[in-house]
């Protein structure tokens, strides 16, 4: 199984506008929390999610998450 950089422990928190938006799952980009195609042929995807509503998303920045793309606090057992 393909395991993903961390490139932070904690959520990236921002306000988000509606639209489609591509997810890093990889830990590569150098765009957190999404995909700037660094993943090359690592064997990762980016995550395309559709946002309906402006919304405050706690985007998963472990990359370790459950409940990908979104935080569920699993940083907290990273180790």
């Amino acid at each position: 199984m393909l395991t993903p950089l961390i490139p932070q422990r904690s959520p990236i928190v921002r306000k988000t506008a509606p639209g489609t938006y591509a997810w890093c799952s990889c830990g590569r980009s150098a765009n957190q929390p999404f995909c700037d195609g660094a993943h090359g042929d690592t064997g990762f995807k980016p995550q395309i999610v559709k946002i309906e509503r402006e919304r405050e998303v706690a985007w998963c920045a472990c990359k370790h998450s459950q409940t990908k793309p979104f935080c569920d606090g699993t940083h907290h057992t990273l180790k």
